[in-house]
């Protein structure tokens, strides 16, 4: 894990990133892009605005951007509903969409909730522009950030819980035989699953049967108890 830093890294190569906000007050978010822009050459894109969950996956599955500034307390379900429902998204091997919590909360609850739905990150609102925008890249380059005393929260919370045994049925999935399985989980039919992942229904159905002789399962009802027992849904 690594805290934000105090200012934007330097050097001469251009960076850009594309970014969704989602926050349910459109002062915050105006006061957001403000802030962002008055750091000089960011190269920091917002593509896309949304003040509850559902316009949130809308915006973020239409946009596909690779950083969510994702507020905790939002309607419809809050930040880990619209973490749940970007899962797929999340695991894109090509271009993975990657969450950064920004909010007003500093609980340790709210921290730990978006961190085990997801998210690469966790910073409060009382954040200068410079380290947003730096924690926005490095979230998009795939690390861990966090305001410093929130950091103490995730340690002790995963060093105090037992390491996952290995599951070596799971092991045996590729990462998209395992998207597959969520979603089938979750009771999506193939056409829907298809469009999810930007695949054909009849790929669809080939990972569901490679899903189902790997696990040595009969049907989607037997798979559904076995990810659910699994917490993978």
């Amino acid at each position: 894990m690594t805290e934000t830093a105090d200012t934007g890294r330097g050097g001469g190569v251009e960076r850009r990133v594309r970014v969704v906000l989602v926050d349910d007050h459109r002062m915050f978010r105006t006061g957001v892009q403000a802030e962002i822009g008055r750091t000089e050459q960011t190269g920091v894109e917002v593509v896309g605005e949304a003040a509850d969950v559902d316009q949130a996956v809308t915006v973020i599955t239409s946009t596909r951007p690779e950083v969510v500034l994702l507020d905790v307390h939002l309607p419809g379900g809050g930040g880990v509903e619209v973490l749940r429902r970007c899962a797929t998204l999340m695991a894109s091997a090509d271009s993975p969409v990657r969450f950064l919590a920004l909010s007003v909360s500093d609980a340790a609850e709210d921290v730990i909730g978006v961190i085990r739905g997801g998210a690469r990150g966790y910073v409060t609102k009382t954040i200068t522009g410079t380290d947003l925008v730096d924690s926005i890249f490095r979230v998009q380059e795939g690390d861990a950030v966090f305001s410093p005393r929130l950091a103490g929260f995730v340690l002790d919370a995963f060093a105090s819980t037992d390491a996952p045994p290995v599951d070596e049925d799971l092991d045996r999935l590729t990462q998209r035989e395992r998207e597959v399985l969520r979603l089938i989980a979750r009771g999506y039919a193939y056409k829907e699953i298809a469009k999810q992942l930007f695949i054909s229904v009849k790929t669809v159905e080939s990972h569901v049967s490679a899903v189902l002789r790997k696990l040595q399962l009969s049907n989607r009802h037997e798979l559904t108890r076995w990810a659910t027992a699994r917490r993978l849904v």
